[in-house]
């Protein structure tokens, strides 16, 4: 597979994840490198986004580049829906400083993500031992990050059942996440995201019992309108 043919980055992102999902199976290590490696090549004006940009104010973004998403406007958790198939999607979230996205997991999924501008508080966790017997589910769970993301970093991986599956992210300036996720979230396929509370234990660092909740009431993710470079599909 050549990841270096002509194109955008948007284009040549979404042409080598039509490549490697579309097979049965998990994709290997050298296809999840080959992605990693290309999501890092990633800056925010690549989909749409003048990270330094008020409203109103002048763009910072090249001559020549068409209206983009003013980064430092975002009000509230913002997503920006790229691509969605039955074997991936492509999107971003936005998030003004001090916004937090609850902590979720990825059920059966794999997620490969980029922080483009900003800095960003990140927890995640897998399970140890689960508990899905009773109406909510419930279980011990150990620490996997508890730190910051700072851009430029490089680009993070979680798989079904490792890498940090379960995660929250706590946004300390404005700023973007790049997110490929794969198969996409989907009721009608069982994979919906679930949300837990965290409850650490005392003489056990590093681990906690999570615990189902409901969508937190004050939560709210808004769309907007992808403004990066044109798709082309097969």
């Amino acid at each position: 597979m050549n990841l270096n043919r002509e194109g955008t980055k948007v284009q040549r992102l979404y042409d080598a994840c039509n490549h490697v999902f579309a097979q049965k199976g998990l994709p290997n290590f050298l296809q999840l490198q080959s992605l990693k490696n290309l999501l890092d090549t990633f800056e925010a004006v690549d989909v749409g986004i003048d990270e330094f940009s008020l409203p109103g104010s002048p763009s910072s973004s090249p001559e020549g580049i068409k209206e983009l998403i003013c980064g430092q406007g975002v009000a509230e958790i913002t997503y920006i829906h790229i691509h969605e198939c039955d074997n991936f999607s492509i999107g971003i979230f936005c998030f003004p400083a001090g916004a937090n996205f609850p902590l979720h997991d990825h059920p059966r999924m794999t997620v490969l993500s980029k922080v483009l501008y900003g800095s960003v508080h990140v927890k995640a966790y897998d399970w140890v031992k689960v508990e899905n017997s009773s109406s909510r589910t419930i279980g011990l769970a150990r620490s996997v990050v508890n730190g910051i993301q700072s851009a430029p970093c490089e680009p993070s991986i979680l798989f079904p059942k490792s890498g940090g599956n379960i995660h929250s992210f706590t946004a300390l300036t404005p700023c973007a996440i790049l997110d490929v996720l794969s198969p996409p979230y989907s009721e009608d396929h069982g994979r919906s995201s679930t949300y837990f509370s965290e409850f650490p234990i005392h003489g056990l660092p590093g681990y906690c019992v999570l615990e189902e909740r409901d969508l937190p009431g004050d939560f709210a993710v808004v769309g907007a309108s992808y403004l990066g470079p044109d798709l082309i599909f097969p």
